[in-house]
């Protein structure tokens, strides 16, 4: 089968800078690496990769291969003294930056050593729904949570009688070689005898199964501050899944969705609520009783109060979480028109109505364009 152009394997231009194509290896080893792709031809496209690369990223061979192509590295070739040996290429730059701090443990020849060090075991993150009146002061909850613990019969080990890992003799990685038309790559990816310790148990924990850790289910009381929110989250460190190697344990995340009032509206930490009053209230003033986060108030409607007017309550809004300084409260009136009127009050403001009431400005104003 003719192989493939390496600009083309890489998918960069013929004039693709020494950054591009490490750019475009880098990422083409990420979603084709046999560690995270389990595709049938995964393998194949990551090895056409690694060979377009070994040879475009050498400034030598890349000048080599523009001139006479694949030829350049056969025995045959007219431009070269034989065929090109991948063996000693080190991809150890590469693979580290996208692999070395991820837990794969994959290295190539002539990179650092893959053995596992101890690890933080998994965060977790779990969706509390929080009435408003709780988000608002505080409370407690008491959670249930599937979990994981460091096995308490091996202290994690996963087996007693420590010994050196005979696959590895220690190391805690393996080297294999792959051989292809352009050579042998070799590579060391993580032990699977000892997943990279490079130890070994002469018995293995019967409690854990090896794995050095157990299913468990953590009761914890949780204390939710006030002033929380939708989307606000709380870390409680070190209560997540166990860690590995001796690593410690993950945390949990806890994230807030709080239900709305069907009176109070909140924004931030302003709370926002709507007063209805009469006609005659807005007309003649009036106190009105009015309920807030501490308590009813009296609150003093103006004489001639419009629909849609605010008045501010200062400090009566929601506790910052961070600051404990609380927000405002802002009421917006609401004239409500009366629909049901019996005789008496129909009567009433059939007089009024033959009286002027046009005579405020915002009547004038519109009438000067009729």
């Amino acid at each position: 089968m003719n192989k493939r152009d390496y600009y083309e394997v890489l998918g960069v231009s013929k004039t693709a800078s020494a950054d591009e194509i490490k750019s475009a290896f880098r990422k083409l080893a990420k979603q084709y690496h046999p560690d995270v792709n389990k595709a049938p031809d995964a393998a194949e496209k990551f090895k056409e990769a690694q060979e377009a690369y070994a040879v475009l990223s050498d400034e030598t061979k890349r000048k080599q291969y523009d001139q006479f192509g694949h030829a350049a590295f056969s025995n045959n070739a007219g431009g070269s003294a034989g065929g090109y040996d991948f063996s000693g290429f080190d991809f150890s730059d590469i693979f580290d930056g996208i692999f070395g701090e991820s837990g794969f443990g994959f290295n190539f020849g002539g990179g650092r050593s893959s053995k596992s060090r101890a690890t933080k075991g998994r965060d977790r993150l779990i969706n509390i729904n929080l009435t408003f009146e709780e988000a608002v002061f505080g409370c407690k909850k008491n959670l249930t949570i599937d979990s994981t613990d460091s096995c308490p019969e091996c202290n994690g080990k996963g087996g007693k009688g420590v010994k050196t890992c005979s696959n590895c003799h220690g190391s805690g990685t393996v080297t294999s070689e792959q051989r292809t038309l352009f050579g042998s790559f070799m590579s060391k990816t993580t032990c699977p005898s000892c997943g990279g310790t490079g130890e070994t148990y002469e018995t293995t924990c019967s409690n854990c199964r090896g794995t050095g850790k157990i299913k468990a289910k953590k009761e914890l009381e949780v204390k939710i501050p006030a002033g929380v929110d939708t989307g606000n989250q709380l870390r409680l460190a070190g209560k997540g899944e166990a860690g590995t190697n001796g690593g410690p344990n993950g945390d949990i995340y806890l994230e807030f969705q709080v239900k709305e009032h069907p009176l109070f509206k909140r924004e931030e930490n302003d709370i926002y609520v709507e007063l209805p009053i009469t006609i005659t209230d807005a007309i003649f003033g009036c106190k009105k009783e009015l309920p807030t986060l501490d308590g009813t108030v009296k609150l003093a409607i103006d004489a001639g109060t419009q629909s849609g007017d605010k008045q501010r309550l200062r400090g009566k809004g929601v506790a910052d979480v961070n600051t404990g300084r609380k927000g405002d409260m802002y009421v917006i009136i609401k004239v409500i028109t009366p629909t049901k009127l019996d005789r008496e009050q129909k009567k009433i403001l059939n007089e009024l109505a033959e009286t002027d009431l046009e005579n405020e400005s915002a009547f004038k104003k519109i009438k000067e364009y009729l």
